[in-house]
């Protein structure tokens, strides 16, 4: 159980502080408001690094069912458990929105546009193509389980590493790196409870002038990330490493 609950809190440690740093820049009246795409791609880093560095040694820090599938192709994870790690991580991801509309309360309002609302809870598409839009999620996420991959089984030299708690930090550059390279056609969500969990919450807050959930788009950032996550795993077991 106490797994189950360190993915609830992991993921709500990721969502509140990633999709708030989301919320200062792009709602109106704050701080940060249009401090732009570096800004929101090194929240999001240090956002992993927190959320990974609290909960590792409890749950081992998925936070993400592509990256608790993956592991599970893989053989590094109890399959039986994955059902509860994913269940868990959606209701974290969804305590984690709520907290950041609390948190922003005042700035709903002073937000004129739909879309910034909805861009605080979910992702979305610069150039709306669903194909593409799904190579794109497939692409950012098998770069993210095949590098956690490589850093769960870090090795230098011929003398293996335990990076222990530590591991947030590759994690996060990782993270950080999909972010500034492969983040531009969607926002990457590379993490379908990032994305569904969330975007549940957008559904039922009382935020003024929301506009819709865009429920059209919200199957591609969470097939996607599976497919990428399951081809990540399958190709680092080919390989043999």
């Amino acid at each position: 159980m106490n797994a189950y609950i360190g993915e609830i809190i992991g993921t709500m440690i990721l969502i509140l502080l990633g999709d708030g740093v989301v919320a200062n820049v792009v709602l109106g009246k704050t701080k940060g408001n249009s401090s732009g795409w570096i800004v929101i791609t090194t929240g999001w880093a240090l956002a992993v690094f927190t959320a990974v560095f609290v909960t590792g040694t409890i749950s081992g820090a998925h936070l993400n069912p592509a990256v608790t599938v993956g592991l599970a192709v893989a053989g590094n994870f109890d399959w039986g458990m994955v059902p509860g790690y994913i269940i868990a991580q959606i209701v974290g991801a969804f305590i984690g929105a709520v907290l950041v509309w609390l948190g922003y309360y005042n700035h709903w309002a002073a937000t004129p546009d739909p879309a910034s609302k909805l861009a605080v809870f979910s992702t979305g598409p610069a150039i709306r193509n669903t194909v593409w839009n799904l190579v794109t999620e497939i692409i950012g996420t098998f770069m993210l389980v095949f590098g956690v991959l490589g850093i769960r089984g870090a090795v230098m030299g011929t003398q293996a590493i335990d990076l222990g708690a530590l591991g947030a930090l590759p994690v996060a550059f990782l993270v950080w790196a999909i972010g500034l390279s492969l983040g531009g056609p969607t926002g990457y969500a590379i993490n379908p409870a990032r994305d569904l969990g969330p975007r549940i919450a957008h559904a039922v807050l009382p935020i003024p002038g929301k506009g819709g959930s865009d429920w059209g788009y919200s199957w591609i950032p969470i097939v996607g990330p599976i497919i990428g996550g399951i081809i990540a795993a399958l190709l680092w077991g080919a390989l043999g490493w």
